[in-house]
Formats: structure tokens, C-alpha cells, sequence
């Protein structure tokens, strides 16, 4: 009797474990959780996170002279022709963790998926963009087998050749946006453009414009040929056009981040850049600097010491450091180097700040460019002014103070005739005005054109065998996890230093 009662127990605890084990699964699963992600949203995460960083000012805004810093230590850079890798690696990381990576997984998403061609385009489009970037920034890099992480297991990608990638990249720009059709699905969650395949269309053929322009030294016949696609279809003509990531409270700026918190007092607008704007009476100095006359300190730079008429403005040379800055400074008459023009942070790098990536500014100068070239046609005066026009007018979308007045503008076009015989070099000086803020667009379009005419940095420390840096250098966390596909590239491209030139630099 007491064993078969012993069977009973035992019997209803094993019942008791299976109606208990019964709809466990079920009840362990988050019913709130989501399941899939609808793939415009990876695209506009990717979008943006492409807003540059901060380790632009000290390197590419630095390398063309647009702003200097005479301090050392996690600032030293283009200031002093030197490598600092904690900066260079900056968009490296942010790009391919993070921007790439999204476009990567929007693909392989939408590849499939004809009721969302649209979409899958859109992201073609701009993971070119986004190569386009960091291949100029760098020379070779991973492309076929990039952020292939997640979706094939590749967690050390090979690197490509810039020439490979370039081809790619204008077989992408092509298709891409030949395929965007507005009789789609119309992805209106989009946050760049709001699935306007219009815009859409105008960015991509201004992207294989750019692209185009890219390689007027290294192949001229393919530069014409690339060129002479994108200017068939649709350009950025509009400021409404601009491909511009928005900031606010919650997503600040990078850049104004840093130049409003830690490095407020240390960086300048550069001599070269303030000089330019001066001698040519040109409106856009006012609406992008400040000087706070006669600071002594950081503390000192109050609003009422600040000044933005141009005539007040003074830019810091280069060539000094922290403790030689103060002897020029003297020179130069001013209270200290804190008194130097600064780019204003309270209008142009504010945190709510945009950051335009590509614009119609630039589109129409690289277009009056081509017209000049005989690879495209219109007036190219015309052409030439409306870029500069069109710069201006954006001004208005940094801040309201920051609006420069038609008048102005005006005054400024007509005393600033084209002239054929300087075609290049003011198309290319105007094209790196327009390119303030954005660091590798400036710093790419210099190398290629060779204009602005800048002066090297004559600081004596430089670690540099030219006159100017030529690329960033690979970041030190990718060559620990990923040597042998760093050093293959190495082998293929030259040294991994400042002087080695990316393919198309020639």
C-alpha cells in the first residue's frame, strides 16, 4: 500500500512538470519586442551617423587651412603636420561601424524585395557616398566583403584598390539612380529626403559628378565619360537640394560639440581662410566668424567682447605652438592668441548645427568645372556665380544671424567677374569655401585640383617629407584585429604615413 502510493506521487509531480513545461516557450517570449525592423530605418540611422566628427577640424578642416589650433597633445594634427591617430581614425570607425554596416544590412534586406526597389536604391546611393568619403580619406580599403559582419560572417575584410572601389562606386552611382522610380513604393520615412525620388535622383547624379571630377588626374577619359553621365540627369540646383543632416537638443553636432565644450577657447579660423574672404570683400566672413577683441583667456570671449563685422577679424597663422603663438600674437597686436577670429559658436558650429555633405554650391561649381573642361555644356560664368550664390543663401540655414542680405550678394557677384584664364583656380578656391565645415570634401577637392594656392604649414616639427599631408593613416584598432589585410594594402598602396598619395592623386 505505501509503495502504490509512492507511484501516485511520483505520477502527479511528472504531470504536474509537463503541464508546467506546457506553453513555456510561448510564455518566455516578449510580446512587445520587435521581431524585424523595417529596413528605412536602418537607412536612416546610417544616414545619420554620417555627420562628421569631431577629428575633422583637427585634420582635413586643418590639412586646408580653413582652422588651426596652436595646442599640442590630443589636438596635434594638421596644425603641426603630424600623425595623431586617435584623431584620424575618427570617421573610420563611425563610417564602418555605423554607417556602411546599416547601408550593408538595407541591401541585403531590399535586394529581393521588388516592392521596395526604392529603398534598395536609396541605399546603394548612399553607401557610395560613404565609400567615396572614406576612400578618399584613406586610399585603399575594405569594400566587396565590408559590413559583412552580421550578415556573411566576414569579420576580417580584405581591402580593396581605390581604382577597384572607384569603379564600383560609379557602377552604383549609375544604376542606382537610373533605377529609382517614382511610380514605386514611395518611402516616405525616409529622413534625408522623405522618399522624393526627385532629390533622390539629383544626389545621386551629383555623387557621380563628384566622383567623376575625383579622377581628372589619374584618368581623364573616364573622368569625361563618368561626367558626362551625371550631367544628363537631374543635379542639385536648389538649396532645398542640399543632402544635409539635421541636428538638435537630443542629436548635436559633432563638431559644434567639441568646439562648445572642451576645446572652446583652442581652435581659430585659420589665416589663409580669413584672409581670402577679407581681401575680397567677400559677405560670408561675417556670417561665419567671431573675434572676441581683446580676450585674454578663454573666460574672457563674452558676448561683449564679440565682433563679426569682417573688418575686426583676424585669423591665427600657422606655423606655431603653444608657447610661440603668444609672441605672434603680440606682433600681430592683439590682446593674446585667445583673441584670434574664431568660427563662431553661437551660429555656424553651434550644437543644433547642420552639416551639409553635399550641396548645390558645390555641385554647380563642380559643373561649371566640367562646362570649362568642354565635358558639359552651359554659360559658365553663369554657372561659376549661381555656385557662389547658392553658398551664400545656405548660410541663412546654419542660424538667422548668419543670413547674408541679397544686396550683399549682389555686390559681392558683381565685382567678382569669371575669368577664363583662372578658370580652375577660382573655381576650386570658390569650391573650397563652399566646403567649409565639410573637412574631407575640402581636403579631397584641394588635392585634386591643387587649389586654393595655400602656403605649406612652416611649423618646424613637422613629420612629413612634402609639403602637405596627402592621407589619413589607418586607425591602430583596425591594424590589431585586421594586419594581414592592412599590411596586403600597405604592400599594394605605399607606406601607411601622411605622404603616401591615394591612386587617383597624381
Amino acid at each position: 500500500m505505501k509503495k502504490s502510493f509512492q507511484y501516485i506521487l511520483l505520477s502527479l509531480a511528472l504531470l504536474t512538470v509537463v503541464a508546467c513545461d506546457k506553453g513555456f516557450d510561448d510564455l518566455n517570449i516578449n510580446q512587445t519586442a520587435a521581431t524585424s525592423i523595417n529596413p528605412v530605418f536602418s537607412l536612416n540611422n546610417s544616414v545619420i551617423a554620417a555627420s562628421f566628427v569631431s577629428g575633422t577640424v583637427q585634420n582635413e578642416i586643418g590639412i586646408v587651412q580653413q582652422m588651426v589650433s596652436p595646442n599640442s597633445g590630443v589636438l596635434t594634427g594638421a596644425n603641426f603636420n603630424q600623425d595623431n591617430r586617435d584623431g584620424t581614425q575618427q570617421n573610420w570607425q563611425r563610417y564602418y561601424r555605423n554607417v556602411i554596416r546599416f547601408t550593408a544590412d538595407v541591401i541585403n534586406a531590399t535586394k529581393d524585395q521588388p516592392t521596395r526597389s526604392n529603398l534598395y536604391n536609396m541605399a546603394r546611393i548612399w553607401q557610395a557616398n560613404a565609400f567615396i568619403v572614406v576612400s578618399d580619406s584613406y586610399g585603399d580599403v575594405p569594400y566587396t566583403e565590408a559590413g559583412k559582419g552580421y550578415i556573411a560572417q566576414v569579420l576580417l575584410p580584405k581591402y580593396d584598390a581605390q581604382q577597384a572601389i572607384y569603379a564600383a562606386i560609379i557602377k552604383e552611382l549609375t544604376e542606382a539612380t537610373a533605377a529609382l522610380d517614382a511610380a514605386k513604393t514611395v518611402e516616405s520615412a525616409d529622413v534625408l529626403y522623405g522618399g522624393n525620388i526627385t532629390q533622390w535622383k539629383k544626389l545621386g547624379n551629383s555623387l557621380l559628378l563628384r566622383a567623376g571630377m575625383r579622377l581628372t588626374k589619374v584618368d581623364p577619359a573616364l573622368a569625361q565619360a563618368t561626367v558626362q553621365k551625371a550631367v544628363q540627369g537631374p543635379l542639385m540646383d536648389a538649396n532645398t537640394d542640399n543632402c544635409v543632416i539635421r541636428h538638435d537638443a537630443n542629436y548635436v553636432n559633432g563638431i559644434g560639440q567639441m568646439l562648445n565644450s572642451t576645446e572652446a577657447n583652442n581652435f581659430y579660423l585659420a589665416a589663409p581662410f580669413v584672409n581670402q574672404l577679407k581681401s575680397t570683400a567677400d559677405p560670408r566672413l561675417s556670417a561665419i566668424a567671431v573675434r572676441y577683441v581683446g580676450a585674454k583667456s578663454g573666460p574672457e570671449q563674452t558676448a561683449a567682447k564679440a565682433k563679426t563685422d569682417a573688418a575686426s577679424q583676424i585669423g591665427m597663422p600657422f606655423g606655431f605652438d603653444n608657447s610661440t603663438i603668444t609672441v605672434q600674437a603680440a606682433k600681430d597686436g592683439l590682446a593674446s592668441f585667445y583673441d584670434y577670429t574664431q568660427a563662431d559658436r553661437t551660429r555656424v558650429v553651434k550644437n543644433t548645427a547642420p552639416m551639409f555633405l553635399v550641396t548645390a554650391a558645390q555641385t554647380q561649381l563642380l559643373l561649371a568645372e566640367a562646362i570649362q573642361r568642354g565635358w558639359a555644356t552651359g554659360t559658365i560664368a553663369t554657372v561659376f556665380q549661381k555656385g557662389i550664390r547658392l553658398h551664400m543663401e545656405q548660410m541663412a540655414l546654419y542660424d538667422a544671424k548668419s543670413a547674408i542680405a541679397a544686396a550683399d550678394i549682389d555686390t559681392y557677384l558683381a565685382a567678382t567677374a569669371f575669368d577664363p584664364g583662372k578658370a580652375l583656380e577660382q573655381i576650386n578656391t570658390q569650391y573650397w569655401i563652399a566646403s567649409f565645415l565639410n573637412g574631407p570634401e575640402a581636403f579631397a577637392n584641394f588635392r585634386r585640383s591643387g587649389f586654393p594656392k595655400l602656403s605649406p604649414n612652416p611649423f618646424p616639427g613637422k613629420a612629413i617629407k612634402g609639403n602637405f599631408i596627402n592621407r589619413l593613416t589607418y586607425p591602430n584598432s583596425e591594424i590589431s584585429v585586421n594586419k594581414t589585410n592592412v599590411d596586403q594594402a600597405i604592400a599594394r598602396q605605399g607606406a601607411d604615413d601622411l605622404d603616401t598619395k591615394v591612386w587617383w592623386d597624381k
